[in-house]
This record gives structure tokens, C-alpha cells and sequence, in this order.
């Protein structure tokens, strides 16, 4: 009988071995020959095999290696995948669409989540402006971007979250990825002595631009602090130290100053769940902030065009600059580009011009009055630098609307989550995502990065940990039940 058990040992360790040099001999022979796509084969494979295995651990492993991926981008079709995550994702979705037509099941209690709910009609609004759409190809594209994106990173996350130790590991193992891409990225930038104007692209294959890389940034900055402070061995916390303190540096390295100004509104939130203020109250504040600021807005322009303080290597007048636009390129570029948007919009108030075709568009809605030395005519610049406006020009008001009422309902879940959970880990965790959600919301005023895999690993994942929490709440749940 041992004897037996040795053999199917022995055998079951030669196959492991074999396929092994099988793989090893595959990937040689691509890599030699320059043959790359037969070279993806093999890895293609192992994902197949682990997403039917163990589809949790795969979907973890996504989000531990998104701050490393690289993008390829092919300039005659404009189309760009990171990878290898975005492969990964499309896998999992179309597996997971694969395994509803086999068994057709759903998770019912969590599509049934006021989050959930809002978060499908976004996607069901945005797939019908793709019939009204300026370039429907390009519309279709970043409809099922989305939904590949969406359906791993929320819907499926949720049933990872299950497990206590994927909802400690989520935000850890980005985090650690995210430190390796900042060492690289300071190391870089020490061979031009830490300037700003090197400061844009240092970060570079991992993420495209300081500004996407400083929203990766601010939004794990409030978990490394927790990492930091809470109680752990003495090995742990320096390493959590360290990791806290290479953040820190790598924060302020990145010239960032919409990452900046992200971190502080997400103590300012922190400051308001402690002083347990109620959420209405918070929503009544902001409103009220917003409609002075547009009843007011001619006096705050005449104000900020009398700074002509310009973004530089100093930290103080960097700082300043963020109010200057009388001088600041970058400043007035943003502004260029979304008065470009509200007047596309003017254009198509309802529909939009179609997901995904702001930066194809926009060229023509320029003012030569409000355009800068780093606007093109040719309208390839990128996106509208606003999670908000670029909405407007794309999806019409509706597309707004909804993502305003997303807003409202996912902030409320959090509120709700951190304020009725017991002090201890899970509320940590809830609180981190609730304050990095905070950041990324904030940061979308001047920026948008939820068509890349580093924002939506992070925006998805962590709304979903907070719906998996609030339903936890409410009674024993399991999404796939």
C-alpha cells in the first residue's frame, strides 16, 4: 500500500516536472525566434487552469501585480492594454459569464444593493448612448473596458471579501507592489536631481504620468498609515514605518498637487467621522460650499488671476501655484480642455458625443482665447482631466446624474459600515477604503483614471469591500449562495 502511495507520488511529481520543461522549452524557444504572442500561450494557460481552481487567489494575484503592469498601446488603432492585468480581467469576466450560462446563477443580495444598482445603470446608460455615439467603435471599446473591469473587480471581489485574510491582503498587496514601482520611479528621478520637470514621466512603463501615479499614491496613503500604527510585532512595524515613510517621499516626489489636496479632504472626512457627524449634515455642507463657490465665482477668478505663482522644483511655490490661472500652463490647459467639454456638451446635452471619444472630439471646441502652449490642434492631448465634466461631454447629463447619485449612495454605505462596525480590523480596512475613495473622488474633479487598471483596481475593489460589509451587516451573507 505505501508502495502504491510512493508511485502516484513519484508519477504525480514527474508530470509537474515535465510540464515544467514543457513550459520552461515553450517560452525559451518563443523568446529566441521573437515569436511573443506563442510565448503568452503557455501563461494563458496556467490563468485558465487557476481560474478554475482557485478563482479568488487569481483575482488577489490581479491586484497584487496591477501597480507593476505595463502598457502597450498601438498608435495606428490607438488602443492600449495593460498587461498582464487587463488580459487576466477579460479572462476572469468571460469565465465568470461562462459559469452563470452553466449554472445561471447570480448574486441576488448584492445586485440587489443600492450601489450595485446604481453601478448597473451607469453601465446600462452608457452602453445605449453607444447607438448615439460620434465613433461607435471606440464607444464599444470603452463600454466593455468598463464592464471587464467592473464585473472582476466588484462583482467577484465581493465573493473574495468573504474570506477575513483577502479583506486584510487587498489593499497590502497593492500597497507593496506600488512601493517596488516607487523605488524604481525615485531612483530614476535622483539621476535629474528630483526635478519637477522630470517629475511627469520618471514613473514611466508603470504608470503613464505623475498625476495617475500620485492618485495611486493618496488613495493607499491612509492604509499605510493604519499599517504603521496599529498594534503588530516589532519586525512589522518598522517595516510598516518604512513603508509609510517610502510613501511619504515618493508623495511629495511626485509633484502631485491634486494628490496633495486629495489626502487632506480625506482627513478632513476622517475629522468628521470621529466628531460623528451625521452624513446629511456632511452633504448639506458641501452643497452649500459648491453653491457659494458659483454665486461667488467671479470675485475667486478675479482672486486667482491676480497669482502668477507657476509650478517649480520649490515645494512653497509649487503649492501656490495651484490657484494660478493667469500663467500656469498646466492650470490653464485643464481649463481649456474643460470649457472644450461643457461646450460639447451644450451640443448634445442628453446623449453626449459617446463614451470614449473626448479626446477625438474636442479639438474643434477649442477657443484659440483659452488655448495654451501645450494645447494641440489636432485634439490628441488625452481626456478631459475631470471625472465629472468629461461625463458631460460623453454620456450627457444623465451620465453625470448617475455617477453623482453613485457617489451619494457608495459615500452612504461607508458612513453607514464604519460608523456601526466594532472597533477592529474590518472597520480599519473599511475605513481605509471609504478615506481612499475620498481621495480618488476628489482628485476626479481634476483628473480621470477609471478607464486604467491602476484607478479601477482600487475604486471597484474598494466599493466593493465596503457593499460586502454593509451586507454583512445586515445578516449572514454569501454572494454566491
Amino acid at each position: 500500500m505505501e508502495r502504491s502511495e510512493t508511485t502516484v507520488t513519484l508519477i504525480k511529481n514527474y508530470s509537474i516536472w515535465i510540464i515544467g520543461a514543457l513550459f520552461i522549452l515553450l517560452v525559451g524557444f518563443s523568446v529566441a525566434f521573437e515569436h511573443y504572442i506563442l510565448a503568452a500561450v503557455p501563461f494563458a494557460l496556467l490563468f485558465v487552469v487557476w481560474s478554475f481552481f482557485h478563482l479568488n487567489s487569481l483575482i488577489l494575484f490581479a491586484v497584487a501585480i496591477t501597480p507593476l503592469s505595463v502598457t502597450l498601446k498601438d498608435s495606428m488603432f490607438n488602443l492600449g492594454v495593460s498587461l498582464p492585468t487587463e488580459p487576466i480581467f477579460i479572462g476572469i469576466s468571460f469565465f465568470l459569464l461562462l459559469r452563470f450560462l452553466q449554472n445561471g446563477k447570480l448574486p441576488w443580495e448584492l445586485l440587489k444593493h443600492p450601489v450595485a444598482i446604481v453601478l448597473l445603470a451607469q453601465l446600462g446608460w452608457m452602453g445605449f448612448v453607444i447607438f448615439t455615439s460620434e465613433m461607435p467603435l471606440v464607444s464599444v471599446k470603452s463600454w466593455i473596458s468598463r464592464v471587464w473591469f467592473i464585473v472582476p473587480l466588484f462583482f467577484a471581489m465581493s465573493n473574495v471579501f468573504e474570506s477575513k485574510a483577502a479583506r486584510k491582503q487587498f489593499f497590502l498587496f497593492y500597497t507593496v507592489s506600488l512601493a517596488i514601482s516607487c523605488l524604481y520611479t525615485l531612483y530614476v528621478h535622483s539621476q535629474f536631481d528630483f526635478s519637477k520637470q522630470t517629475s511627469t514621466w520618471v514613473m514611466f512603463p508603470f504608470y503613464k504620468e505623475h498625476t495617475a501615479y500620485g492618485m495611486a499614491l493618496a488613495f493607499v496613503f491612509p492604509f499605510a498609515i493604519y499599517q504603521a500604527f496599529k498594534k503588530q510585532k516589532l519586525t512589522s512595524s518598522i517595516l510598516s514605518y518604512g513603508l509609510l515613510g517610502l510613501l511619504t517621499i515618493a508623495t511629495v516626489f511626485s509633484y502631485s498637487r491634486a494628490s496633495w489636496l486629495s489626502i487632506i479632504a480625506s482627513f478632513g472626512v476622517y475629522a468628521l467621522i470621529r466628531l460623528k457627524v451625521n452624513l446629511k449634515y456632511f452633504f448639506f455642507g458641501l452643497f452649500m460650499f459648491v453653491g457659494t463657490l458659483y454665486v461667488t465665482q467671479e470675485h475667486w477668478v478675479r482672486v486667482f488671476t491676480k497669482n502668477d505663482t507657476v509650478s517649480s522644483d520649490n515645494f512653497s511655490e509649487h503649492i501656490q501655484s495651484i490657484s494660478n490661472i493667469s500663467s500656469d500652463a498646466s492650470n490653464l490647459e485643464r481649463i481649456n480642455r474643460w470649457m472644450s467639454a461643457i461646450r460639447m456638451f451644450q451640443s448634445r446635452p442628453t446623449t453626449g458625443w459617446g463614451p470614449g471619444t473626448y479626446q477625438f472630439q474636442y479639438a474643434p471646441f477649442q477657443h484659440s482665447s483659452e488655448m495654451t502652449v501645450i494645447s494641440t490642434n489636432s485634439g490628441n492631448g488625452g481626456n478631459a482631466h475631470s471625472e465629472y465634466i468629461g461625463l458631460l461631454a460623453e454620456q450627457g447629463w444623465p451620465g453625470l446624474f448617475l455617477m453623482l447619485i453613485y457617489l451619494v449612495v457608495l459615500f452612504n454605505t461607508g458612513f453607514r459600515v464604519v460608523n456601526r462596525l466594532p472597533y477592529g480590523v474590518d472597520r480599519s480596512i473599511a475605513l481605509c477604503s471609504l478615506m481612499g475613495l475620498v481621495t480618488y473622488f476628489v482628485h476626479g474633479v481634476l483628473n480621470n483614471f477609471l478607464d486604467m487598471d491602476k484607478a479601477a483596481v482600487l475604486v471597484w475593489g474598494s466599493s466593493a469591500l465596503l457593499v460586502f460589509l454593509d451586507l454583512k451587516l445586515k445578516k449572514d451573507f454569501s454572494v454566491f449562495k
